[in-house]
C-alpha cells in the first residue's frame, strides 16, 4: 500500500495552559478514578466469564474526566434520566463495564453490583440497554450510537433551546460504518455545536488492527472536511482530554470531534497494544495485573463527584394523542399517502410530534406535515440508516418522531430499525409506494418486504389500511403506541370506503361483505381489499358467494374474527401486494393452524418490473381477475 502523507498527529497545549489546567483541576484523583475504573472492568468480566475488558482500559482516563469533571458531563447521579442532564450515548457498547462502573463511582448503585455483569437476574447486560435507567438507547452494533446522538442534539438546540449537551463513545473500527458519516454530514449541516464525538482511536479492532491504526492525523483531515471542529489528543493525557472537552463545550457554529489516540488494555502487563484480547477476560494474568493497578491507587486523594446541571425539570404526564376526524366524501379516490400526510399535520398541532423525510416528502406526502410545521420537520436527505437513528434520538426526548419514505428503502435501514426495538424506542413508520402497485418505476422501489420486516420487531404494530379513513385512523393509533409502529400506505388512489366517523382498533380486521352461504373468505389490505371487492361483485353475478375482509391490523391480527370467518367459509385466502415470505398469508397460516380449515395465498412469486398498475397486478396474480379464478379453484376442488 502507498505511503500516506500524515497530517498533524497530536494538538499540542501550550505550556501555560497546560499549568493552568493542572492548577484548576484534580489531577491525582482523576488518575485514581481511571485506574478504578479499569480494576472494575477486570473483575466484572473475570466474575462474567466474558466481557471487554481491553475495549474498557483504553478509554478509562476519558471515563474519568467525563464523569468527574467539570469540563465533562454535568448530571444528577440521582436522576440519569432528567431531561436537563447532559447525556452520553456508548456507540461502542461493547465497553458497557466500564460505563457501569463510572455510575457506580458516581454513586448510583453500590459497587458490588458490578459483578453480577452478563447474569441472567442482573440489568448489567452483555451490552447497554435501556432496562437500565442511565442508558437512552441499546448500542452495540457499530455505527448506530451517533445518529441517536444527533437526534437527541437536534432536539435540544433546536426544538427545547436547552443547554445541556450529548456526548458519544465511538471505536475507531466503527468508523468503517458508512452511517457513522451520514451521522457526521447530519450534525455538520445542522450546527449542532451542542454535540462532542469521542473517537477511541485504539488501533486493534476484533481480529485485526482499523484501517488507519493509530494515524489519526487522516481522521482528523476526514472531520475537517465534513465540517467539524477537529480534536487530536493523546486520549490517557488527563490535561489534553480536559483542555479538548473544554474546548468542544466552548466551540460554537459546528459539532465538536475529540480524536484521542489510546492504547488498547492500556496499563495490563503482556497485554497492551497486543491483539487477540478482544472480548475475553484476562484469564491467568487477572492477578498479575491487578496486582500492578492497585499498587498505583493513592488513598491519600480525596473523593471527587460529579458536576450536577444548574436546572431541573419535572418531566409531564404522558397523555393521548387525538386529532380531529377527517372529511373524506365517499366513493371519491384518495391515495392513502395522502390520508397519512392529511393526518400527520392534524396531529401536528400537538408539539411532541416530529416528522423525518429522506428528500421523499413530496411522494411519501410529509410535505404536508412540512408546510404546517416547518421547525419540527426534520430533512434527513437521502441517508435512510441515519434518519431512522435520530429519530430515536428523539423519541429520547419524549418526542414522537413520524419517519417516511418508501417502504422499499427501510430495508436499507433494517439494523437500525431492529435496534429500535431492542431500545423501547417510541419511534413511528410510515412506508409509502408499497408493491408492485405503484407501476412503471420498477422493481427497485417497490417495497414487497417491508411488512415481514416489521413483523419481526418486538412490541411493533403494523397496520395497512386501504383507504383515506382508515389511513387516516392508522396515523392516531401509530401515534398512541408505546413503541414501534409502521402504517403501510399506496400509491394510487383508492375508493373512499368507510364513513369519517368509523372507528378503528389495533386488532381489528372489518368483514365488509358476508352472507350465510359464503364459501371462501377473501382477506384484503391495501389495494388488493379493493381488488377483492371488484372480484365480490364478479362472483355474484355468478351466484359464488364470498366473504371479504379488511385485515388492516397485519399485527396484532384479529385472531377472533378470522377464526369465526374461517370456521364459516372451510376457506381463507389471503391476497397481498407482498412477497409470500413473512406476509399477510405466512401472518394468518401461523395464527390459524390449528385450525381445521384451509388457508390459501395470493401474493408476489417472483422479483418485478415496469409496467401500469393493473397490469403487474394481473401479471403476479393479485387481481380481481386473478381472485376470481382462485376462489373457483378452491370451491372445485
Amino acid at each position: 500500500m502507498a505511503k500516506r502523507t500524515r497530517s498533524r498527529e497530536l494538538d499540542n497545549i501550550t505550556p501555560k495552559k497546560r499549568r493552568e489546567l493542572e492548577e484548576a483541576h484534580n489531577f491525582p484523583a482523576l488518575a485514581n478514578m481511571a485506574t478504578k475504573l479499569r480494576i472494575h472492568s477486570i473483575e466484572s468480566t473475570s466474575a462474567a466469564g466474558s466481557g471487554h475488558p481491553t475495549t474498557c482500559s483504553s478509554i478509562s482516563e476519558i471515563f474519568s474526566v467525563l464523569f468527574f469533571d467539570p469540563s465533562g458531563m454535568h448530571y444528577f447521579v440521582k436522576d440519569p434520566a432528567n431531561l436537563n442532564n447532559d447525556k452520553l450515548v456508548l456507540s461502542k457498547g461493547h465497553a458497557a463495564p466500564i460505563l457501569y462502573a463510572a455510575w457506580a463511582e458516581a454513586g448510583l448503585f453500590p459497587v458490588e453490583d458490578l459483578k453480577t455483569l452478563r447474569k441472567l437476574d442482573s440489568l448489567l447486560e452483555g451490552h447497554p440497554t435501556p432496562r437500565l435507567d442511565f442508558v437512552d438507547v441499546a448500542t452495540g452494533s457499530l455505527g448506530q450510537g451517533i445518529s441517536v446522538a444527533c437526534g437527541m442534539a437536534y432536539s435540544i438546540k433546536h426544538l427545547e433551546g436547552k443547554e445541556n449537551r450529548v456526548y458519544t463513545i465511538l471505536g475507531d473500527g466503527e468508523c468503517a460504518e458508512g452511517s457513522v458519516w451520514e451521522a457526521l454530514h447530519f450534525a455538520s449541516h445542522y450546527e449542532l455545536d451542542n454535540l462532542c464525538v469521542i473517537v477511541d482511536v485504539n488501533r486493534l479492532g476484533q481480529s485485526d488492527p482499523t484501517m488507519f491504526e493509530h494515524e489519526i492525523g487522516f481522521y482528523k483531515a476526514k472531520m475537517e472536511a465534513f465540517g467539524l471542529n477537529a480534536i487530536n489528543i493523546d486520549g490517557h493525557d488527563l490535561t489534553s482530554i480536559i483542555y479538548a472537552l473544554d474546548n468542544a463545550r466552548e466551540f460554537k457554529g459546528k459539532p465538536s470531534v475529540i480524536l484521542a489516540k489510546t492504547f488498547k488494555g492500556k496499563d495490563f502487563l503482556g497485554i497492551e497494544n497486543e491483539l487477540n484480547w478482544h472480548g475475553k477476560p484476562l484469564g491467568d494474568k487477572t492477578e498479575e495485573i491487578l496486582t500492578h493497578l492497585r499498587s498505583k491507587l493513592d488513598s491519600s486523594v480525596e473523593e471527587i463527584a460529579p458536576t450536577p446541571p444548574k436546572e431541573s425539570d419535572e418531566a409531564e404526564p404522558e397523555s393521548v394523542y387525538t386529532i380531529e376526524p377527517p372529511s373524506y366524501p365517499e366513493d371519491t379516490a384518495v391515495a392513502t399517502r395522502n390520508a397519512y400526510g392529511d393526518a400527520l399535520k392534524a396531529l401536528g398541532v400537538d408539539e411532541r410530534v416530529v416528522s423525518l423525510d429522506g428528500d421523499t416528502k413530496n411522494s411519501t406526502m410529509a410535505i404536508v406535515f412540512q408546510k404546517a410545521f416547518p421547525q419540527r420537520f426534520i430533512e434527513c436527505f437521502i441517508a435512510e440508516q441515519n434518519m431512522i437513528g435520530v429519530a430515536l434520538g428523539f423519541s429520547c426526548r419524549k418526542r414522537v418522531p413520524f419517519v417516511s419514505a418508501f417502504a422499499a428503502f427501510f430495508s436499507r435501514g433494517f439494523d437500525h430499525i431492529r435496534m429500535c426495538g431492542l431500545s423501547f424506542g417510541n419511534v413511528k413508520f410510515a412506508g409509502s409506494h408499497c408493491g408492485v402497485s405503484i407501476g412503471e418505476d420498477g422493481g427497485s422501489q417497490m417495497g414487497l418486504e417491508d411488512v415481514a420486516m416489521f413483523r419481526t420487531i418486538p412490541g411493533s404494530l403494523v397496520l395497512y389500511p386501504s383507504d383515506a379513513v382508515s389511513a387516516y385512523r392508522a396515523v392516531e393509533l401509530a401515534a398512541n403506541h408505546n413503541g414501534v409502529a409502521y402504517i403501510r400506505t399506496s400509491r394510487p388512489a383508492t375508493k373512499v370506503i368507510y364513513p369519517n366517523d368509523t372507528d378503528f382498533s389495533a386488532g381489528k380486521s372489518v368483514v365488509l361483505k358476508e352472507s350465510g352461504e359464503d364459501k371462501v373468505c377473501v382477506i384484503g389490505a391495501g389495494v388488493t381489499l379493493h381488488e377483492a371487492l371488484s372480484a365480490y361483485e364478479e362472483l355474484q353475478q355468478e351466484g359464488i358467494s364470498v366473504r371479504v375482509v379488511d385485515l388492516f391490523s397485519v399485527k396484532p391480527l384479529d385472531v377472533t374474527t378470522l377464526i369465526k370467518c374461517g370456521n364459516d367459509c372451510k376457506n381463507i385466502l389471503t391476497v397481498e401486494d407482498h412477497y409470500q415470505e413473512g406476509g399477510i398469508f405466512e401472518a394468518v397460516s401461523a395464527a390459524m393452524a390449528t385450525h381445521d380449515f384451509k388457508i390459501h395465498g395470493l401474493y408476489v412469486k417472483e422479483v418485478p418490473r415496469s409496467g401500469k398498475p393493473q397490469e403487474l397486478l394481473d401479471m403476479f396474480g393479485i387481481s380481481s381477475s386473478r381472485i376470481q379464478a382462485k376462489v373457483k379453484e378452491i370451491i372445485k376442488s
